[in-house]
């Protein structure tokens, strides 16, 4: 596993980061994550669509709640055919209690607790064409 130490810093404190740098053009991994019913989801189940993953630590934090309601406000105006995921290391339970106080429905939520196989699988190598999955 790659560690990057130094890039980011929380009070001062600088961070490892774990994983593997993404890079403009690169593709995603085809991932499984869980939704809030604890079913697996993988990115090729949205396949032809436009697809925004947003990736954020907990949706219990500030700036990852901030972000994510903003979300939901940008993919109501949005067609459909274009997806906005949120990827977060909380349990499926947890995303679903927090959609549902928050009154997030346009956005999915989907949980990477069990494996971490969205935050550590490296990205495709980049393509000279774009790609819409």
């Amino acid at each position: 596993m790659q560690e990057r130490k130094g890039l980011v810093t929380i009070h001062g404190n600088p961070l490892t980061l774990i994983g593997h740098p993404v890079k403009e053009g690169d593709k995603a991994p085809d991932f499984t994550l869980l939704d809030n019913d604890l079913k697996p989801v993988n990115l090729s189940a949205y396949k032809g669509k436009v697809c925004v993953i947003s990736a954020v630590p907990s949706l219990d934090t500030p700036v990852c709640d901030m972000e994510t309601r903003r979300f939901n406000t940008e993919a109501g105006k949005l067609s459909d055919d274009v997806v906005i995921l949120t990827v977060s290391m909380d349990l499926p339970f947890a995303q679903k209690r927090w959609c549902g106080a928050a009154g997030v429905t346009k956005v999915k939520t989907l949980s990477d607790h069990r494996d971490a196989s969205f935050g550590t699988s490296p990205p495709s190598p980049t393509t000279t064409q774009r790609s819409r999955r």
